[in-house]
């Protein structure tokens, strides 16, 4: 039988296991309930599974039947958002003010199917599988914690090529697969902030040394900063999503503060605008005569598809689906993914999957809303996908 044949005899048990993994959401890096579903799921498959230390994780690795070969990595990650769902599916969240808001409960879902049609193909497999169940995707990265707890090697030698999927519930058709070689998905840093001066009265400000006109300051000048030094063609996209400072309008606080994300598509402007946007707040800062403490912190990195991978994903997705079901992309996404840390070791490809239960995808809520809503019609097409992948990437 073809992967898509035995992916389409596990869709009672994948679609069942996705709404039992949503009723549960679990957060960052501690998720018994997820992580025991998923043993469940497992249970009785010739898989060897290990278990996190430092996380809930769990890896398993399928022997093929062909003896040592290549190794193929697939991926999913497990862990929910601090969201308040407001969807109205019978299957809600159950964990008040928790949510599967980014679909990962399909994700995981998807890769345990996937886990089962390989089981059923394993005599045929010249080569192992390995199997990451990753939490902690939302905040701050389960996969170096897996990758330095060994999931890499867990076959007993490194993996050649790693896989994985993201699940969307806007913006394209249900069913259409998307990806492009090359960088795929922003880097994430955080610049944090803090403008220290002198408190006084607020009828008096030469008595004392004002921080928040000078943090307004900044703000507005590090988005001059970014279109001034930075080729427009290996963009930057700095925002300030958090600004804070006093107490009442009649007093003038001893500090302000403010924190950016900064999303970046290479790693010389990722370096560039790490160095620069400091360099501006402390030249602000003295120029004013204040203090400044600030903090570049580096997160995850840019998500880049090899691009002989990116060509094998993209031909199967063909093979197995239709030319129609796929779409190349022109651009990066400014999200960002810590499968950038799989893929910084290991060749291989991220690819995106459309689950939008919308008939309208560019109205349709989009993930990380309460109101996101995932088709989970398609978790079939999703383990079909990683386990034709792992098959045609083991015998090439």
């Amino acid at each position: 039988m073809s992967t898509r044949e035995l992916a389409e005899q596990f869709r009672s048990e994948i679609v069942t296991l996705r709404r039992a993994l949503h009723q549960v959401p679990e957060y960052d890096l501690d998720l018994p309930k997820s992580q025991q579903l998923i043993l469940d799921a497992l249970a009785g498959l010739p898989l060897e599974i290990t278990l996190g230390k430092e996380l809930s994780s769990v890896t398993a690795v399928l022997r093929g039947g062909g003896g040592p070969g290549p190794v193929v990595l697939l991926r999913g990650d497990m862990d929910a958002l601090p969201v308040t769902e407001r969807t109205d599916v019978p299957f809600a969240s159950q964990h008040p003010g928790m949510m599967h808001a980014c679909g990962h409960d399909l994700h995981v879902a998807g890769l345990v199917g996937a886990a089962k049609v390989l089981c059923a193909l394993r005599d045929e497999l010249p080569g192992d599988v390995v199997f990451m169940f990753q939490p902690g995707e939302e905040t701050s990265g389960g996969a170096p914690i897996m990758i330095r707890e060994g999931v890499l090697d867990a076959a007993g030698r490194r993996a050649d090529a790693a896989y994985g999927l993201h699940v969307g519930s806007s913006s394209q058709p249900l069913g259409m697969w998307s990806s492009r070689p090359g960088s795929f998905m922003a880097a994430a840093d955080q610049l944090h902030v803090r403008v220290v001066g002198e408190g006084t009265h607020g009828s008096t400000p030469f008595r004392g040394k004002d921080p928040i006109p000078v943090a307004c300051e900044m703000v507005i000048a590090l988005q001059t900063m970014i279109t001034r030094q930075f080729d427009v063609f290996d963009p930057v996209v700095l925002t300030v999503g958090r600004i804070a400072g006093g107490t009442k309008e009649n007093i003038i606080p001893d500090d302000a503060f403010f924190d950016a994300t900064v999303r970046t598509f290479s790693e010389a402007t990722r370096a560039k605008v790490a160095r620069t946007s400091v360099q501006l707040v402390e030249s602000m800062a003295a120029a004013h005569g204040l203090a400044v403490e600030v903090e570049y912190q580096i997160g995850y990195p840019v998500t880049v598809n090899n691009p002989d991978e990116y060509a094998f994903a993209r031909d199967t997705i063909v093979d197995l689906f239709g030319a129609d079901r796929f779409q190349e992309r022109a651009n990066p996404r400014c999200g960002a993914e810590d499968m950038s840390y799989v893929l910084n070791e290991v060749p291989g490809v991220y690819l995106n999957l459309s689950a939008c239960a919308s008939p309208d995808p560019e109205t349709a809520p989009d993930n990380h809303s309460p109101l996101a809503n995932f088709n989970d019609s398609v978790l079939p097409d999703a383990s079909a996908l990683l386990a034709e992948l792992a098959v045609r990437r083991l015998r090439r």
